[in-house]
């Protein structure tokens, strides 16, 4: 058996789950929408440039999920998925995660955005192990706290090694370890598998892809 491991926004999909999710609350009305819309930008630049500052982003993007009741967050996210994500996926993604699940391999989405926006969407993609921000949650009620190591950059390194070992198992227990990712956020784990992948990827990335030798591969041209 082998590991496929993938990131989400922009590798899978060709948007930004996070990011879109802020910006469908904000047309929906439910958060403060000049204020939300403009740090909801800033935080996207951040992310691009390398500089993000993730306690912030989360404690950022978990607010509104603490403060609008957990049935009409049930209901916002079902629209969320209809209107934003689903017409997003295309099949060259689906694909690439089919050809992974008919070889036996074990996969997971391994992504900094939280398991609230991101659980629906790795079912869409019939991917049942997914690494995510944290949710904390209390008595059925979001707190706005993500415990534990977030799942970017290095922390997304981590986080898999603890996912492993919940399953009982390794590293070594793979012949190859596959990630797709676009970004240079992910670098930590590119370098941590057998055969890291370009995928759809920036320009730092692409650089470093070409200079080492790695493949990339581009999903949504």
């Amino acid at each position: 058996m082998n590991l496929a491991l993938f990131d989400l926004d922009h590798t899978l999909l060709p948007i930004d789950s996070d990011y879109e999710w802020s910006r469908f609350l904000v047309a929906a009305g439910k958060v403060d929408s000049e204020r939300f819309a403009s740090e909801n930008e800033r935080f996207y630049r951040e992310y691009q440039a390398g500089t993000l500052d993730i306690a912030e982003f989360l404690a950022f993007q978990l607010a509104p999920l603490a403060a609008i009741p957990r049935d009409e967050l049930e209901r916002l996210h079902e629209r969320y998925m209809a209107e934003v994500v689903r017409p997003a996926i295309r099949p060259q993604a689906r694909e690439l995660v089919a050809a992974h699940a008919a070889a036996g391999d074990l996969c997971a989405i391994v992504t900094a955005t939280n398991e609230f926006v991101t659980r629906p969407i790795a079912r869409a993609f019939g991917i049942e192990h997914l690494i995510g921000a944290r949710v904390e949650e209390v008595d059925g009620r979001i707190t706005g706290r993500s415990p534990g190591t977030p799942s970017f950059r290095e922390g997304k390194v981590a986080r898999v090694h603890e996912w492993l070992a919940s399953l009982g198992r390794s590293w070594d227990d793979f012949a190859e370890t596959t990630f797709y990712s676009d970004s240079i956020n992910d670098l930590a784990l590119l370098e941590q598998v057998s055969r890291p992948v370009a995928t759809n990827p920036d320009a730092r990335l692409a650089a470093i892809a070409r200079e080492r030798g790695w493949p990339i591969r581009h999903l949504f041209e």
